[in-house]
């Protein structure tokens, strides 16, 4: 990371490296700020420290800080201070650097410390920092959408290897719509300033904001979940202003739909539109700019010198991955040439892997399975609905029905809504077809919530 830093202050020094709204960070005032932040790392004799902070530049210096001398920095997610409490005992983290009023060092659990972020970056930088660590870890936190986040640890050598193929590309502003303490997020970031590009950070990273972000920024390239690419364009569809003139969309972060591809292309007709398939334990598997669904099968032809190789198991996708996570914390390392299975559901259609969802999502009903995938993308389809959500709700009789959550378009008739949705759903197999209805302000996605009815 830090050499990334130095790259960019070096050939581009005034170049902006974060933008925000309320403020430009260059490569050379980002470069500084890291430098303090190891100072001060240095300084606090400690191995492991958990941030509790969101501002995109002061996050970066101490990402790269991090990096630059070994420390293990876990970027804590946006949580209110209970939950960031549970994780700091959780993951047993010694000291949390933090200006939040809310989390006092007396909250804290016995025998950690608590450190001012402001305070640290203050810290006069003695010297830059010299050659790199052997061992650079990083802490990234799973979602926990399938329970209790997990603490996957990865090495900044690895991580910056997958950057070996980018292209510098100064001209290049990419929105932040991830967080950085989600591993799409830290993909982006290490993207950007391996290019040594700009990175647009709008807070918070909303669809609306974004899409403010992509008008009065100059937004040129943009990576995000297929929930968040169709809120936005709900947003765009609603106000009625111009359409930013991106340059490159990119998909991730959940199964994608083929009709979002097909309206995102419209819309957005000078945009390359890719998608990409990763998670934080195996890294990222490449993209594809096709615009068709799913993955080409001729990932599973990947030679054995491939740092991420791919195969199919019993309907499951498995993957090998050498740039992948060093392992989860608590547990032993694991083997960088073993076959892990992944938990996505895969179907071989016309030369492509379509995803059906995750195994941990399939729904049981009456001992049929019912994949949810197939069923919210024909409600996507259904005219005033912005995004939906199939999900399996307990039933006496049959174990489980299908449910869904849909989040209507402002001023939508709802109750016209439910009718097209039922028949939309009425050719499908009996098990497969909603037996429950629910409108919704909100939706809970794969590693996201996104709240959709804002103040206006």
């Amino acid at each position: 990371m830090i050499e990334f830093l130095r790259r960019g202050a070096e050939t581009g020094p005034e170049r902006p490296a974060v933008v925000t709204h309320e403020r430009s960070v260059s490569y050379a005032e980002l470069l500084a700020m890291a430098e303090r932040a190891a100072t001060g790392l240095a300084a606090l004799g400690a191995d492991r420290i958990a941030l509790a902070d969101h501002e995109a530049a002061p996050v970066v210096a101490m990402m790269a800080a991090g990096a630059a001398t070994g420390v293990e920095v876990c970027l804590l997610p946006p949580d209110d201070a209970e939950q960031v409490l549970e994780l700091v005992a959780r993951f047993d983290h010694p000291v949390v650097l933090t200006d939040r009023d809310d989390l006092p060092g007396a909250a804290l659990p016995d025998g950690v410390r608590r450190v001012g972020l402001a305070e640290l970056l203050a810290t006069p930088a003695q010297s830059a920092p010299g050659d790199l660590p052997a061992h650079r870890p990083h802490l990234v936190l799973t979602t926990g959408t399938t329970g209790a986040p997990r603490g996957v640890r990865h090495d900044w050598g690895r991580l910056v290897r997958t950057t070996a193929h980018v292209r510098p590309a100064a001209d290049e502003r990419w929105l932040l719509a991830f967080g950085l303490h989600q591993f799409a997020g830290l993909q982006v970031l290490l993207h950007v300033f391996a290019a040594g590009a700009t990175l647009v950070a709008p807070a918070p990273r909303r669809p609306r904001e974004g899409l403010t972000a992509m008008r009065e920024l100059g937004v040129t390239h943009a990576s995000a979940t297929p929930t968040y690419w169709r809120f936005l364009l709900a947003e765009l569809r609603a106000d009625g202003g111009p359409v930013p003139g991106l340059r490159q969309i990119t998909l991730g972060g959940e199964a994608i739909p083929g009709p979002l591809l097909g309206e995102l292309a419209t819309t957005f007709p000078d945009a390359h539109v890719s998608q990409v398939y990763a998670a934080s334990e195996f890294g990222s598997t490449g993209s594809m700019r096709d615009r068709r669904a799913g993955l080409s099968t001729a990932v599973l032809e990947r030679g054995e010198d491939a740092d991420i190789a791919l195969k199919v198991v019993d309907g499951e996708l498995w993957i090998r991955s050498r740039t992948g996570m060093v392992g989860y914390y608590g547990e032993p390392d694991i083997d960088p040439e073993e076959w892990r299975p992944t938990g996505d559901l895969v179907a071989v259609e016309d030369g492509r892997l379509v995803f059906l969802g995750r195994s941990s999502e399939i729904i049981n009903v009456g001992g049929v399975k019912v994949h949810p995938l197939v069923i919210e993308e024909r409600i996507g389809a259904v005219p005033g609905v912005d995004v939906a959500r199939v999900y399996g709700r307990r039933n006496p009789m049959t174990g489980q029905i299908v449910a869904v959550e849909v989040v209507a378009s402002a001023g939508a008739d709802t109750t016209a809504i439910d009718a097209a949705i039922r028949a939309a759903c009425a050719d499908l197999p009996s098990a497969s077809r909603p037996r429950s209805i629910r409108f919704v302000d909100e939706v809970s996605t794969t590693g996201s919530k996104i709240v959709r009815r804002q103040a206006p």
